[in-house]
């Protein structure tokens, strides 16, 4: 297989803790290939377009270079590229925008590890470890926190002393590229010009709820951590920091991170399933209990959305949930049914891009998330061809 990418190719990476997952662009930002390298530091698997094997990788450095092989073989060597976008989880109140890779760039990126220990080091290590392999290819990254640096500083700042706000505690936002995503393919999708007031839910393992007014981010609810905020898969959402330090002093800093990070939410209300489509299956009392409980919170935390944006005019569901839940998002519109919107029951149910029905005060839309897309198209405009 050859000529897959040609020389307009735009190489997208996003590196977690134990897997690299990557995308090809052409210069059109259409998806040319997909791949994967997942089990970093033990056994695992490399997955690149239709082809599929086990693979051990001791670490990211060995993963990326199997990748890169991969590629090579389905026609897209190194040199096919123009560039390489990387999804940087957190870029602090430095890092705002969109970004060719310097060293600049990479010390601010280290500066934001002890915002995001799980998450800045790996990216870090794919941005170092590409660089060593292919020294030639410009690399930009592309912040997750950086579409919330339009909220206002009264969004962002906690109830603080001064001392502690410069330590970097205050809130960032996070799901920033999924909403810049949509911000871009709504009118793409809609065919009409991006509503005023939106109201932008990212619904997934992880979720948030953005205010978007006139294309920006005036409020969100995410905060220091992606842990604030909704009911999600397995994070508690927003909850009393006295709770929080009870559950310290009684159970130990460790044990109380993995509770609120890993064993509360969906899973912790319900008794161990984290999965909507499963939970939605389940029919129990508790799986009723979790669905309804990330709903509620979800119709809460809009009405705080809402004000801040001083109006709706329209609502967007994306990820996982927002994209496939027909239950979820019809109990989030009841939810939001005194604002004048009214699904198209058929339209909801069958999980159509327009849910709204006629007659219908706010507009509701179905967005898919393009994280990767928006990543590539970043690293189009810092070449100058957006």
């Amino acid at each position: 297989m050859t000529g897959t990418g040609g020389e307009d190719a735009i190489l997208v990476l996003n590196a977690g803790s134990s897997s690299i997952k990557c995308a090809v662009f052409g210069g059109d930002l259409t998806e040319r290939l997909g791949g994967m390298a997942d089990g970093i530091g033990g056994e695992g698997s490399l997955k690149v377009g239709d082809t599929r094997h086990k693979a051990r990788f001791a670490n990211h450095e060995e993963a990326l270079a199997a990748l890169l092989e991969g590629l090579a073989a389905q026609g897209l060597s190194v040199e096919s590229f123009r560039a390489a976008g990387h999804r940087v989880v957190h870029g602090g109140t430095e890092l705002t925008r969109p970004a060719l890779v310097t060293d600049d760039v990479l010390a601010g990126i280290r500066r934001c590890v002890p915002l995001a220990p799980l998450h800045n080091p790996h990216n870090l290590a794919a941005i170092e470890t590409l660089a060593r392999l292919a020294p030639d290819l410009p690399q930009c990254a592309s912040f997750d926190t950086g579409f919330h640096a339009s909220n206002p500083e009264v969004a962002r700042r906690y109830a603080l002393p001064a001392d502690i706000e410069a330590r970097g505690i205050r809130r960032y936002g996070f799901h920033g590229l999924s909403y810049a995503s949509l911000v871009r393919s709504l009118p793409e999708v809609s065919g009409e010009v991006l509503p005023k007031r939106l109201l932008a839910l990212h619904l997934g393992n992880g979720a948030s709820i953005c205010a978007i007014r006139d294309g920006q981010s005036v409020a969100t609810t995410m905060g220091y951590s992606p842990l604030e905020g909704l009911t999600m898969g397995t994070r508690t959402g927003s909850i009393d920091g006295n709770a929080v330090l009870r559950l310290a002093g009684e159970d130990g800093i460790d044990a109380t991170h993995r509770r609120l990070n890993k064993e509360s939410g969906l899973w912790g209300l319900s008794g161990g399933i984290s999965d909507m489509r499963a939970l939605l299956e389940d029919g129990g009392d508790r799986a009723r209990f979790a669905v309804e409980h990330f709903c509620y919170w979800a119709v809460r935390h809009s009405g705080s959305m809402i004000a801040a944006m001083e109006g709706l005019d329209a609502v967007a569901f994306t990820g996982g949930i927002g994209e496939n839940a027909a239950p979820v998002r019809q109990r989030i519109a009841e939810g939001l049914g005194w604002l004048g919107l009214k699904l198209d029951p058929e339209a909801n149910d069958k999980g159509h891009t327009k849910l709204h029905s006629e007659g219908s005060n706010v507009a509701c839309w179905i967005i898919e998330a393009q994280e990767e897309r928006r990543i590539a198209a970043d690293a189009l405009d810092l070449l100058g061809d957006g």
